[in-house]
C-alpha cells in the first residue's frame, strides 16, 4: 500500500516490540487518535502514561496469547497504524475474536491503512481457526463506512453505550464478520 508519503509495511509485534514501541510510536499513535476525535476507549486529552501503561497492559496479554497486534509503518519506521485481535479463553467461545482499537494516525486516514490493518487481522484470524469476529464502533462514525465496506454486518446499537473522548455518551454499533 502507497501511502502519499511512502510505502507502508504491516508487521505482527511480539511482545517485547510491544513493550519497546509503547512509550514512544504506540502511545502517540493512541494519543493521536483520541485527541482527533476517535472513540476507543479514553478521554482526551489522553495522557502518554496512561497510553503507554495501556500498551504494557496488551504487551502482556500478547504473551498470554490472549491479543495479537500488528502495527504498519511508513518510511522511516514512522508509526501510522495499529490493530489488535482478541481471542477469548472461554471454552464456548475459541472460535470467535474481537477486533479492538483499530488505529489510524491522522496524517494517514483516507489513504485505506484502516482497511490494510483489518484485513490482516481478518486474515491472521482465519489462519488460527476463528470463524466468527465481532466488533464494536461509535454509530456514525468514519469507521462504520470501513466495516461495512469490508462486508462486516451490524448485529445493532446500544443508546448511550460510551462516551467519546470529549465525555459526550454516545451509541455504539455492534458488528460481526462470519470468516470462511
Amino acid at each position: 500500500m502507497e501511502l502519499p508519503f511512502g510505502p507502508a509495511v504491516v508487521e505482527r509485534l511480539a511482545p517485547e516490540e510491544i513493550r519497546t514501541h509503547a512509550a514512544a510510536g504506540l502511545a502517540g499513535l493512541l494519543a493521536d487518535a483520541v485527541d482527533g476525535g476517535a472513540s476507543i476507549g479514553f478521554l482526551a486529552p489522553l495522557d502518554p502514561a496512561e497510553a503507554a501503561a495501556w500498551w504494557h497492559t496488551v504487551a502482556a496479554e500478547a504473551e498470554q496469547g490472549a491479543r495479537d497486534v500488528w502495527a504498519a509503518y511508513g518510511p522511516g519506521r514512522r508509526l501510522y497504524g495499529a490493530i489488535t485481535l482478541i481471542r477469548t479463553k472461554k471454552a464456548n467461545g475459541r472460535h470467535r475474536g474481537e477486533i479492538a482499537r483499530l488505529v489510524v494516525h491522522r496524517d494517514a486516514r483516507g489513504k485505506g491503512l484502516g482497511a490494510r490493518l483489518l484485513a490482516t487481522a481478518e486474515t491472521a484470524a482465519a489462519e488460527a481457526g476463528l470463524t466468527l469476529l465481532v466488533l464494536d464502533t461509535e454509530t456514525d462514525s468514519p469507521a462504520e463506512r470501513l466495516y461495512l465496506k469490508a462486508g462486516w454486518t451490524p448485529a445493532g446499537v446500544i443508546p448511550d453505550y460510551a462516551a467519546d473522548p470529549a465525555g459526550t455518551l454516545r451509541p455504539t454499533t455492534l458488528y460481526y464478520k462470519q470468516l470462511a
